[in-house]
């Protein structure tokens, strides 16, 4: 018996992905609602590679009865409209940052703490984390087990469509704009994306770090261990799709390159490509269309105390959102709701 579920702004970039990624893991479905503002009703989306469905509003559909949600609709829309649907018995996944830091909202990652999904049962939601901490707590993960993490410090570099659909086209506009030798306007980004790089995603907080910098720190704890400090530094780069991240760990333990390097190539959902020759590392153009989270350039800090650096790399839609709210509802089928 299949499980009805709901996708929540499924004609956004991530929402499109949460139903290609439902088709292409063969997750047992009974049927599929596709959700959107109403603007957006009657426009049809692909659901796999043979099924089309018609846009249905969100604000007037009736959740009793569904059993998964799976939404990415914008904070405040979320804000408005999980509680409303698991209050209706539909257990949530939302891809939004409005319940990430709700103590009594799981932010989960399943190759990191499958065992928090049990805690949907307080709100029944389940909050998806941000793309960027996605990636890295799911390789840092193995390190943190075997040598126990002290500090971490990421610069990352973030592709445009974590901005949305208006970003990739602005990138698009802009490049070709510089081509042609017209003038270059921004409009979603604060400075010109095309050919540059911009330190500045989201707000700016009393600190001086951005809220995508807070993000990393804050969510890192909750996943993986409170006692885990993270310095981010996060730029956003003239890349269409995937998030490639720097990363220096400093851990308690002496840390032994070739122990991190195996325990990292057994990880669930890691894949280590780290040659040191031309093309031996992962870049975000491999990295577009794939499941995993790609680790390269593994190799000791000599500068500080058991330290280790890495690149890793994944694409922010699938792995960074899409593919991970569905795992997140592969474990709710399996050990929870069970039909």
């Amino acid at each position: 018996m299949g499980y009805k579920v709901a996708v929540i702004g499924a004609t956004g970039n991530v929402g499109r992905e949460m139903l290609q990624t439902l088709a292409d893991r063969q997750f047992p479905v009974s049927e599929v609602a596709a959700l959107a503002s109403s603007r957006s009703v009657g426009r049809e989306v692909s659901f796999g590679d043979d099924k089309i469905l018609k846009v249905q509003d969100l604000e007037t559909f009736d959740f009793t009865g569904w059993d998964i949600a799976l939404s990415s609709p914008g904070a405040k829309v979320s804000a408005q409209h999980s509680p409303r649907a698991a209050a209706a018995g539909c257990v949530v996944v939302d891809n939004t940052s409005h319940f990430r830091m709700d103590p009594d909202v799981p932010l989960v990652v399943p190759e990191v703490n499958p065992g928090a999904i049990a805690g949907y049962k307080k709100k029944g939601i389940i909050a998806n984390p941000n793309c960027s901490t996605i990636q890295m707590v799911v390789a840092l993960k193995p390190l943190h087990d075997l040598f126990r993490i002290k500090r971490v410090v990421v610069a990352t570099y973030q592709s445009v469509s974590g901005a949305g659909k208006e970003a990739m086209d602005e990138l698009f506009n802009q490049t070709r704009a510089i081509y042609v030798n017209d003038p270059v306007k921004p409009e979603r980004f604060t400075k010109q994306i095309a050919f540059n790089c911009i330190p500045h995603i989201d707000v700016f907080m009393d600190d001086g770090a951005t809220k995508e910098e807070w993000k990393m720190a804050v969510e890192t704890r909750k996943i993986l261990d409170p006692d885990v400090a993270v310095h981010a530094t996060c730029v956003r780069v003239p890349v269409f799709v995937s998030h490639a991240e720097a990363v220096n760990v400093e851990f308690e333990k002496p840390v032994d390159e070739a122990r991190a390097r195996e325990a990292l190539s057994h990880a669930p959902g890691v894949v280590v490509v780290d040659h040191r020759a031309n093309e031996g590392y992962v870049t975000p153009v491999e990295a577009t269309g794939e499941d995993a989270v790609y680790v390269s350039r593994i190799r000791r800090d000599p500068t500080i105390k058991n330290g280790l650096s890495f690149w890793c790399v994944a694409d922010n839609l699938r792995k960074g959102a899409a593919l991970n709210a569905v795992q997140i509802a592969e474990v709710l089928a399996k050990d929870y709701l069970k039909k």
